[in-house]
């Protein structure tokens, strides 16, 4: 059987799409990147896109008038690339998710959701709230994506705790660590139901 083709969506440094196509090198996940989408024309997630001989699109959400107009954008590439999922790194634009692809689009965001989500919630701002609400516990959540921030159903969440004298990057640090697991596993877990119907 042919590996699922995956999109892989990014707006940073790259480092989720760097350890997925490890585990993918390693044999530990039963997919392939068919294409590399960035929204973010400096990002260094382009560099190690190409490093790592993945396939790269970059489309500047600056470019286009509507965030509707953005999301057509992105899933004509999608789509062009034989890709059956849809996962965002590190994606930092709200994506509006067309209903032929509702159910194969998910995210990964470091934090424990519900808690810590939603519009401008992402990266260090996330541990700096998650230290703000003195929380004992964080983590990150792997969900499906809808057409509102951070609302869809959870996958798989990954737990960390809190620890005295954190501050955002070594709980961070911790946190990615999880991330690292947590979103091979996801879509191990999505493709698992995919094929279970």
């Amino acid at each position: 059987m042919s590996r699922t083709r995956i999109a892989v969506l990014v707006s940073g440094g790259g480092r989720s799409l760097e350890n997925l196509a490890e585990r993918i090198g390693a044999g530990e996940l039963d997919a392939e990147i068919a294409l590399v989408a960035c929204n973010v024309p400096t990002a260094f997630a382009i560099e190690r896109a190409q490093r790592l001989g993945l396939p790269v699109r970059v489309l500047d959400h600056k470019g286009f008038a509507t965030p509707a107009d953005f999301s057509a954008a992105i899933f004509d590439a999608v789509e062009s690339s034989g890709a059956e999922l849809v996962v965002l790194a590190g994606f930092l634009r709200l994506l509006l998710v067309p209903e032929r692809w509702a159910g194969r689009v998910i995210n990964i965001h470091p934090s424990l959701l519900p808690r810590h989500g939603g519009k401008g919630f992402y990266g260090e701002r996330v541990h700096r709230a998650v230290l703000a609400a003195g929380d004992r516990e964080s983590g990150c959540t792997v969900h499906y994506v809808t057409n509102e921030y951070d609302k869809g159903s959870v996958l798989v969440q990954r737990r960390v705790p809190v620890l005295p004298g954190d501050d955002e990057h070594t709980l961070g640090a911790r946190v990615f660590e999880e991330e690292k697991l947590a979103l091979p596993d996801a879509i191990a877990l999505h493709l698992q139901r995919r094929a279970a119907h």
